[in-house]
Order: structure tokens, then sequence, then C-alpha cells
């Protein structure tokens, strides 16, 4: 079904111009049409979007989803070095990435 854009191809390349974008002909009607159908979808939602219906950030209401902040014990330095291909002076070894400072 084709029905005839609200959005002209006129605007889209004054929007284009504005927005200091180089648009080929065949581009302002393509986007004429898709920018019709998303303002069309956003007018639907609004329809739906009455004022008995409070504003959400989430579909399900949520409460605190986080655990308690409890202090753990880490782990020892050894432990974190355990696994580390190479070790030096008590830290991890890793290949020099930058040159001398001079």
């Amino acid at each position: 079904m084709q029905f005839m854009s609200a959005i002209t191809r006129d605007e889209v390349a004054h929007l284009a111009r504005l927005s200091r974008l180089a648009l080929h002909e065949d581009e302002l009607d393509q986007l004429a049409a898709q920018l019709d159908v998303i303002i069309s979808a956003v007018a639907k939602v609004q329809e739906v979007a009455k004022g008995d219906i409070p504003p959400t950030s989430h579909a399900l209401p949520l409460t605190n989803v986080y655990r308690p902040d409890e202090s753990r014990p880490g782990l020892s330095p050894d432990q974190a070095l355990a696994g580390a291909p190479a070790v030096e002076d008590g830290r991890f070894r890793v290949p020099q990435i930058l040159g001398e400072e001079e």
C-alpha cells in the first residue's frame, strides 16, 4: 500500500542542508518516505499514551535490584599474580609500550 508522504522532498533537502549532509536525489525521496513512517509511528504512540497512564522507564515496576554493599575479602597479592604470565617485583610484568622519557 502506498501513501502520500506528509514530508516533502524539499523539506528533506532543507533539513539536509541545515545538517550539512550531502544527499543524492534518490536519497531525498527515500528519506522523505522513511521520515513519514517514523512520524506516523510516533503519532500512534502519542494516541495510546493517555493521561491516566503514568510515564515509566520500565515495563515492570522495579525496586533496588542491587545486592547490599558488603565488604568481602579480596585476593591476596600472591593469588592475584598466580595466573600472570610474567611477574616482576610483586607486579604484573607487561611489555614496554612507550620509549624512555628524555
